[in-house]
């Protein structure tokens, strides 16, 4: 499997997170809970699934949970991974 491009990846999936409520990236933990510990609300987790699926260009169905920074990494990683395949 071929994981170059993933650090590349995360650190887009993060700055794109830590935009949407101007927290520094350094303090998004992939454990990090977007709604628990940030207050992230349902319009934020939108607008960052609209950004993430402008800038990598895929589509992340309403159902897929995505609660975590962890998820929306490795909900991206690996349908990256499959259109560049």
């Amino acid at each position: 499997m071929i994981t170059a491009h993933i650090p590349a990846v995360t650190r887009k999936v993060v700055r794109i997170i830590s935009k949407t409520k101007e927290i520094k990236p350094s303090r998004l933990r992939a454990s990090a809970n977007l709604n628990k510990e940030f207050g992230f609300d349902t319009v934020d987790v939108v607008d960052i699934i609209l950004e993430l699926e402008k800038r990598f260009k895929i589509v992340i169905p309403d159902e897929v949970p995505l609660n975590t920074v962890g998820d929306f990494v490795d909900y991206v990683s690996s349908h990256t991974m499959r259109q560049a395949s």
